[in-house]
């Protein structure tokens, strides 16, 4: 693979930065060291201009070119999981219970990386604008710096992102114009009976079989209500009820998540959980209640940044290494904020075999931060080249 030489000199940098992160992890907005550790990486580089407290710890540095120009783009995210580590790692975590679980201490490595050689070589025209996120994982940090005008101020005219990938091959891209990832909306069901003594049923109203029932005719949305070349999936994925085994409990609730490509589909999912769960809990003689919560759009790859994004991946990793047509994925991405606003590109690096993202095995592999520290250089110069 084609590594920019100057970043294969900084690999071991780039591996200490990541395993630095990776030890103090931090949660949604609250990525205060983090913020610190990337201001202060940032300042040494002697980049242009930092600006701090986007979405309370978000981070924006300006890099110049030699020349005028527009302003590109590039977003990593910074924070990490509610998950306790098993990767017996020498690296691992101090922080009982929270971990980077998603590579988002790599992300932030990859583009420290780049910033270290765009303020080197300055081989380009315009800005770029380096965009540090808190809040990928909770809170859609994205969508909140963009509302604060993050993308406004800095005149940013287009944006891209990588995301590690595990179980794909170790350097490869993979991409595609159009839908790349899903959009995600929540739901609450809270369900209110009448409980009572287990031997006693009949004086009760049992809110555990209208919870059954409930799930149950969930499961039909997307068999029975939808139409099958559409992508959706809904997970129930929490059911909470009961405390003794001779005990009737007085309420129930189910929570889960809905994954989508069009707001029609949105639309009559929210539409049928509602029907349903009225329609059922008055069979059971209890009362329900439903809240349907929309959250991150899906992510939208631009058509003419997508192929300029494909070409600079190959350039790195070569053709055989990169799938421009991937295929959507149904996981979901707030980058997708920063998509509906500006023209750009989603991407996924391929980090070889090992534990999935959110699983507390999960460790980011060193060896691919150069290929995508290499990648968006690469992307920046082909896109905004020296006059």
């Amino acid at each position: 693979m084609p590594i920019v030489n100057r970043i294969a000199d900084l690999a071991d940098e780039m591996t200490a930065w990541r395993q630095k992160l990776h030890r103090t992890p931090e949660l949604s907005f609250d990525c205060v060291a983090t913020a610190a550790f990337v201001r202060e990486r940032l300042q040494s580089f002697e980049v242009d201009e930092v600006h701090t407290g986007f979405a309370k710890t978000g981070v924006v540095a300006l890099i110049h070119g030699r020349t005028e120009g527009p302003v590109i783009g590039l977003r990593a995210d910074m924070d990490a999981l509610p998950i306790e580590e098993r990767t017996g790692v020498s690296y691992a975590s101090e922080r009982p219970g929270v971990m980077h679980a998603c590579g988002h201490d790599g992300h932030t490595a990859m583009l420290l990386g780049a910033a270290r050689y765009l303020t080197e070589t300055r081989n380009f025209s315009g800005t770029v604008a380096l965009i540090f996120q808190p809040a990928e994982e909770d809170g859609g940090g994205a969508g909140v710096m963009v509302e604060e005008g993050v993308l406004d101020r800095f005149n940013i005219a287009s944006v891209y992102a990588l995301h590690t990938a595990p179980n794909i091959p170790e350097g490869m891209f993979i991409t595609q114009a159009g839908p790349m990832m899903a959009a995600v909306d929540n739901f609450h069901i809270h369900i209110k009976g009448n409980g009572g003594h287990a031997a006693l049923p009949h004086e009760t109203a049992d809110p555990i079989v209208a919870t059954v029932a409930i799930v149950q005719a969930i499961q039909t949305i997307v068999s029975r209500n939808h139409i099958a070349t559409d992508d959706l999936v809904i997970s129930v994925t929490q059911i909470h009820t009961g405390s003794a085994d001779n005990v009737v409990p007085d309420a129930a609730y189910i929570c889960g998540t809905v994954r989508s490509f069009d707001t029609h589909v949105q639309d009559m999912v929210a539409r049928r959980l509602e029907d349903i769960v009225a329609g059922q809990a008055a069979s059971f003689g209890v009362s329900a209640e439903c809240i349907y919560e929309r959250g991150y759009p899906p992510t939208v790859n631009t058509n003419t940044e997508t192929q300029a994004a494909i070409e600079a991946a190959v350039e790195i990793s070569g053709d055989a290494l990169v799938d421009g047509a991937a295929g959507r994925q149904m996981g979901a991405e707030d980058f997708s904020y920063m998509l509906q606003n500006r023209p750009g590109a989603y991407l996924f690096l391929g980090q070889g075999s090992g534990p999935t993202l959110h699983h507390p095995g999960f460790d980011f592999n060193d060896q691919i931060a150069p290929i995508g520290a290499s990648f968006f250089v690469r992307l920046v110069e082909r896109l905004q080249p020296v006059a």
